[in-house]
């Protein structure tokens, strides 16, 4: 058994899905593993992970809009305000998603279906550079 680990530095323009399912899969080559679990975790409490469809655009333009109306940006909703507007919000979409997802890996690639990628959802509104380690355990 072997491990490998990395740290991704993912950019962000604000709000939204950011596929990186291309970068993990190339790290993943370099690996030269056959079978294992991939662990990918997000260093951030306003940002999170989830596996979604990359197929079709409107996908992951509704998680945001559906997002945006399940935790508005509404200082008076809330008690944490002094990092701004759209801070407390972002905490509560990163609390209901994932900070840390697993992917199997099978004869050396992801075991993500056919219309899965990996994404990091930035939930706050100014550009960041997200972190983002990727832990793979496997043989």
């Amino acid at each position: 058994m072997k491990q490998a680990a990395t740290r991704l530095e993912i950019p962000t323009r604000g709000k939204g899905l950011y596929e990186f399912s291309a970068r993990v899969e190339a790290w993943l080559r370099e690996q030269a593993m056959h079978t294992g679990l991939l662990t990918v975790f997000v260093q951030h409490t306003s940002a999170s992970l989830v596996i979604q469809e990359n197929a079709d655009p409107d996908v992951v333009a509704d998680l945001e809009t559906f997002f945006s109306r399940l935790a508005p940006e509404d200082n008076r909703l809330y008690r944490h305000t002094i990092e701004g507007g759209d801070d407390m919000p972002a905490h509560i979409r990163a609390a209901l998603t994932a900070v840390q997802l697993s992917v199997p890996i099978v004869q050396g690639r992801l075991a993500l279906g056919t219309w899965q990628g990996i994404y990091l959802f930035e939930h706050r509104s100014a550009p960041h550079r997200r972190s983002v380690i990727l832990h793979a355990f496997g043989e």
